[in-house]
């Protein structure tokens, strides 16, 4: 067992501030790593050393593996945690790192190859005996794969064995479809991933997201932090996340945790994790993938369970036994992704310097957030510029105070998705908790805006000036307008 005492986070944005702030807690010095023009990055100034990358593309920067194992070794860090995306799932990364005596705050690298090919973890939860979806793995369509695919009824997804966030992903409809649906996928999974293997699985039609919280230690304790329903998405990429799910029963809850925790058991895991499942209308669950990091959505988790997942990360990196099986299950939380983008322009990413206006907020309210004032967006990474999580005694109590706090967050300098996230939160199918995967194609009105000035404005001059929403911004005064579109920050 080895007392951690200094971390370098190979990460940036909200993610590396959020590990900060636990590290801080333990008195752990940390180190974060930035390239050239990231500064004044909220992570490069809260960390306790931060490092200059360089300057170049991610593989020259956040991906070169080479180079922030050096920057480790040379600064006689004890360990690296990786948070999501990037290195986080990356076998090569994990092994490099404890080949260098360093300790790698996640998963062993078996436990990362087991479950970072889509086909591979399949296999492994199938013989744990989770229920999968009908499918099977294709190299090329012949006429046999196209019985198989008959046998097992259109609509079917064609999916990348390493994609994820929608990548390689094609719905197939008919016969007709399935040749150019297939060389696309392959095409899109090889340019994202460097890899163009594909597979066929049943499309399950109005589906619910649910996935299970899991943690294990290295002593063979395997536990659960409760369920996050994760369905509200947009091109496959979650933007809303709660927890509790609302729409599963008790009984699917628990044989869910148990399918989740068979899991572990098999793959003697450790360490944080996600066990995602689709969940149809009647309640039947079937097997999706295993995260083996930090979720973007964890702190749901945290907001119910009182527990601080980057903190038992690193008791579980020092080789402690960890318990949870005391752990109670309280309240509901909401989290929500604000993103640089347009959502009533086919969610297209925006660039620009942000200027962000937050009012006091009320307790219980997390802003998660990678950048500050000032800042700018550019299109090097995701368009995610942090999180909003609100926690409550209840969903509907979680819901209103969350929708008071999307009008009372305002950004400038570039459209955000604010407003539409505080539409679905005050839509009634969602406040009904009728969440399914489909619900922003369904919904389409949402992505229909009202007026031809750009979103930051209205928010902006309704938050400040406090103009009813009621009314219609086009007849409120335009010089207030122009006032605040024509602001450079």
């Amino acid at each position: 067992m080895k007392k951690i005492k200094s971390v370098l986070i190979a990460n940036r944005g909200e993610i590396a501030v959020r590990i900060i702030k636990s590290l801080k807690k333990r008195s752990i010095k940390s180190y974060s790593i930035f390239k050239i023009g990231e500064e004044d990055l909220p992570h490069v100034e809260l960390a306790d050393c931060s490092i200059c990358l360089g300057d170049g593309s991610l593989t020259d920067t956040y991906l070169n593996m080479d180079k922030i194992i050096e920057i480790a070794i040379s600064n006689k860090i004890d360990a690296i945690h990786p948070g999501y995306g990037f290195l986080s799932e990356n076998a090569k990364f994990c092994e490099e790192v404890k080949n260098n005596n360093i300790i790698f705050i996640g998963p062993s690298s078996e436990n990362i190859v087991q479950m970072g090919d889509k086909i591979t973890s399949k296999e492994v939860a199938g013989s744990a005996g989770l229920p999968l979806v009908p499918g099977f793995n294709v190299e090329k369509i012949s006429s046999e794969e196209i019985l198989s695919i008959n046998n097992i009824g259109y609509p079917i997804l064609i999916k990348a064995t390493a994609g994820g966030g929608g990548k390689g992903m094609k719905l197939v409809n008919s016969e007709a479809e399935l040749q150019e649906a297939f060389e696309s996928a392959k095409r899109e999974a090889l340019n994202a991933f460097n890899n163009d293997r594909v597979f066929i699985e049943k499309y399950i039609q109005s589906p619910r997201h649910v996935e299970i919280q899991v943690f294990s230690d290295s002593h063979g304790n395997h536990f659960h932090i409760f369920d996050r329903e994760c369905s509200i998405q947009r091109r496959h990429q979650k933007i809303i996340e709660e927890a509790p799910c609302p729409f599963i029963t008790e009984n699917t809850r628990n044989k869910m945790i148990e399918s989740a925790l068979k899991l572990c058991e098999k793959i003697n895991y450790i360490g944080a994790g996600t066990v995602e499942f689709l969940v149809d209308c009647d309640q039947n669950f079937y097997f999706l993938e295993m995260n083996t990091r930090l979720q973007v959505e964890h702190p749901v988790s945290e907001f119910i369970s009182g527990i601080d997942l980057v903190d038992t990360q690193i008791d579980v990196a020092e080789g402690k036994k960890i318990d949870l099986s005391k752990i109670s299950k309280k309240g509901h939380a909401v989290e929500v992704r604000v993103y640089a983008e347009d959502p009533y322009n086919n969610f297209l990413p925006q660039i620009g310097k942000l200027k962000l206006i937050v009012e006091k907020l009320p307790n219980n309210i997390r802003l998660d957030f990678g950048y500050k004032s000032g800042n700018t967006i550019t299109t090097d990474f995701d368009p995610m510029i942090g999180k909003i999580i609100v926690y409550a005694d209840s969903r509907e109590e979680c819901l209103m105070k969350l929708s008071t706090v999307l009008e009372k967050v305002v950004i400038l300098g570039l459209k955000t998705n604010l407003s539409f996230l505080n539409d679905i939160v005050n839509n009634d199918d969602f406040k009904k908790g009728d969440t399914l995967t489909s619900f922003i194609e369904t919904h389409q009105n949402l992505t229909k805006v009202g007026s031809d000035i750009p979103d930051p404005v209205i928010a902006a001059i309704q938050h400040i000036y406090k103009i009813d929403k009621s009314n219609s911004i086009q007849n409120t005064n335009y010089n207030l307008y122009e006032q605040f579109y024509d602001w450079r920050i």
